[in-house]
Parts: structure tokens; C-alpha cells; sequence
């Protein structure tokens, strides 16, 4: 088959590794495929304004510039347009799929010819959350008539609870089980944790480094390590003494995962949750909050799930978890690595085709044309 992946910018995030993983794949199994991104936007004057305050001068010379992103690095046909704007159907070729990544595109994609493929969505997330004046769109968007695949059940459940039952198919992420692979080991030498960092409310960056703050107030030699895309920042400080990882290599993931002995996830909205999978594939047992795929995962005893918003909860559960003896904590260990290695990539894209190949009929609302396409950089 010829399939045509729509993403609106080519960056770090999990859901573009999500686009780049299954273009790899289909690609090894003989279809035809392109990924097809916006240029990148450039930044507002109050987002130049906060950078000159932050003394950010990496974001002020990245302006504009296309940075190596997921897509581009797994090395699937991939062109980026040439300036920020929507992309039109002239901009992709005639395919059997189109597959639209993200609730902008999804519109996008309604308005293009029956040549350009079979619609298809693959929700990673309800964007709602982008901003008040984003609900309508997006809803719009998750309306339309498309085959509708979500990659876990929670987001699935989240937006049908909003919106009634719009036929959404589930095909849950997995990991990259050749990239995200630890030999067995024993606990660190000094208790570590870590956890993911970004600027971005969302991710809860700021609830994971308070936790840890807390527990040192009990584990005072507790080592903490962090790893993002953003360069931290005053508004969403480090603990002290952590040791930061600023955009690694993706060979360095595993091991930045594997020297710790609990990773932390604390997100505020998340669809899915790749850093839960990809620590546990380097068999790290996880501390997360229940978000996306964290209940699913984790729920049956193989991380430790903490209430919503709650550093002091995360905070006992690292003590608890590092002061756990050798062999409960190696049990642990294990059993989060039999866990994110009995589903790969390969069964996920199985699943897929799977779904691609069914002879459905999609019934859902077509959206109002005078709702807005486009929302302001600002608020993605």
C-alpha cells in the first residue's frame, strides 16, 4: 500500500517517535510511505521577549530553523514544507492511506480528494487542553468521518465520555525493544531516580523534581538525573545536584534509563506515556501518576501508581521503592522488563494493518466550516 503520515511539525516528542516507529515499520514490510510536516513556527514576540529574559539564547537562534526531529532521525521519506502553513492536498501524493497525527491535520486532510488515500486518524491525545479556544476545533476534528485508531484505551474512554461513542479502534503503543534493552543489574549504589523534563505544564516536570526534593528530606545521598528537550529553567528548577542530559543521543536513552532505580512519571495530561514503556524495557521500575497507559501498566502491581498532583505521595513512594532489598527490588525490576517486552512494535503494527485492511463504514459528523483550522502558536 501507499500511506502518507500528515504531522504538523517534525520534533522530539513520543508522538512523532510513534509516527517514525510505524513508518519504519510498514516500510520493512513493503508498503510505500512518506511523512509529510509543516514547516516549523516562528516564535511570538512575547516568546522572544521571555527568551531574551531567560537569557534562552539557543531558542532565539533555533527560530525558524528546522530542527532533526524523530521523523527525520529514523530516516523514512520525509519532507517538510517549505514555510508554517496548512498542509494542502497538493503537498502530498495520491495514496492508498492518509493518516492524519494530530487534530489540525485532521482537518486538513478532511478537505483533500479521495485520491489522496483512505482517511484515517490516529488520535494521540484529546488537545483540548491546548486552549479554551481550541475545544471547538478539536471536537470538530474527532467528529469527522475517518477510521479513528487511539493508542490506549484511557484516551479513548476520555473522549468518547465527552463527545458519545465515534467508533474509535485502539491499537496501544509499544517500545523499540532493540533501542530500549538492559542486561539484568542490581540496585544503584547510590539511590537515583530520574525523570523527564520539559517547559510544559503537562508534563509535570515540576511535580517529579519536588518529589524528589522531598524524599532527599529521608534519603539525603538520593542522586537525581533528568533528560529533555528544553534547557531547564528558573520557572521549573532542578533539584540540586541533578545531572541533566540535554537532547541525548537516542543510543544514550537506555542508559540514562538503566542507572536509575525508580523513574518517575508525573504528568498532568498524557495520552499514552512512552517514558513508562522505554524505562521499563530497560527494566527500571516506575513511579507514575494514573495518565494514559499508566493504570494499564502499571495497575496489576508492576510500578507503582500515586495520586494526581501529589509530590509528597511520589515522594514516599521512592523511599519505599529504594529502600526495598535487593531481591524485592530485583523482582521488580524483572518484572517490568517481561512486561514492556511482551508487546512490540511489530505486534502493533500488525494491529494496524489489521485495522487499515477492515471494509468500514464511518458515520460521524462532518465538521462546521466556519469553525477556525488554526489556533495561534501560542497556544499549542
Amino acid at each position: 500500500m501507499r500511506i502518507t503520515f500528515l504531522t504538523p511539525a517534525d520534533n522530539l516528542t513520543g508522538g512523532n517517535r510513534v509516527v517514525a516507529i510505524y513508518a519504519q515499520q510498514l516500510l520493512a514490510r513493503g508498503h510505500e510511505v512518506l511523512v509529510v510536516s509543516c514547516a516549523p513556527d516562528r516564535l511570538s514576540l512575547r516568546q522572544k521577549m521571555r527568551a531574551v529574559l531567560e537569557r534562552n539564547w539557543q531558542r532565539l537562534h533555533n527560530d525558524g530553523v528546522a530542527q532533526a526531529g524523530h521523523i527525520e532521525l529514523s530516516g523514512v521519506p520525509h519532507k517538510t514544507l517549505d514555510r508554517p502553513r496548512a498542509i494542502a492536498a497538493g503537498d502530498v501524493p495520491d495514496a492508498d492511506i492518509i493518516v492524519a497525527t494530530w487534530w489540525e491535520t485532521a482537518l486538513w486532510m478532511h478537505g483533500m480528494p479521495a485520491s489522496k488515500g483512505r482517511k484515517v486518524h490516529l488520535i494521540q491525545g484529546y488537545e483540548v487542553w491546548l486552549a479554551p479556544q481550541a475545544a471547538a476545533p478539536v471536537n470538530a476534528a474527532l467528529r469527522l468521518p475517518n477510521l479513528k485508531i487511539a493508542i490506549s484505551s484511557d484516551l479513548k474512554n476520555t473522549i468518547e465520555e465527552q463527545l458519545g461513542e465515534i467508533d474509535i479502534s485502539v491499537v496501544p503503543n509499544a517500545v523499540d525493544l532493540t533501542q530500549f534493552n538492559a542486561p539484568s543489574r542490581a540496585k544503584q549504589g547510590h539511590p537515583t531516580v530520574g525523570f523527564l523534563y520539559a517547559h510544559a505544564a503537562i508534563k509535570g516536570a515540576d511535580i517529579c523534581a519536588r518529589a524528589c526534593e522531598l524524599a532527599r528530606a529521608q534519603i539525603p545521598q538520593l542522586k537525581v538525573v533528568a533528560f529533555g528537550a528544553d534547557q531547564p529553567c528558573s520557572d521549573i528548577p532542578l533539584p540540586d545536584d541533578a545531572e541533566f542530559f540535554y537532547r541525548p543521543e537516542q543510543s544514550e536513552l537506555k542508559n540514562i534509563y538503566a542507572a536509575c532505580d525508580a523513574w518517575l512519571f508525573g504528568s498532568r495530561l498524557d495520552s499514552f506515556g512512552l517514558p513508562i514503556l522505554e524505562a521499563m524495557a530497560c527494566r527500571t521500575p516506575v513511579i507514575a501518576v494514573p495518565i494514559g497507559a499508566a493504570t494499564d501498566l502499571l495497575g496489576d502491581g508492576t510500578g507503582v501508581l500515586v495520586a494526581k498532583e501529589s509530590p509528597e505521595e511520589m515522594a514516599a513512594a521512592i523511599v519505599a521503592l529504594c529502600s526495598k532489598t535487593p531481591d524485592d527490588w530485583q523482582r521488580l525490576s524483572d518484572r517490568a522488563y517481561r512486561k514492556a517486552h511482551g508487546y512490540s512494535w511489530e505486534d502493533a503494527s500488525t494491529r494496524l494493518l489489521d485495522i487499515l485492511a477492515q471494509d468500514r463504514v464511518c458515520s460521524s459528523d462532518t465538521t462546521d466550516p466556519s469553525i477556525p483550522t488554526k489556533i495561534a502558536p501560542d497556544d499549542r
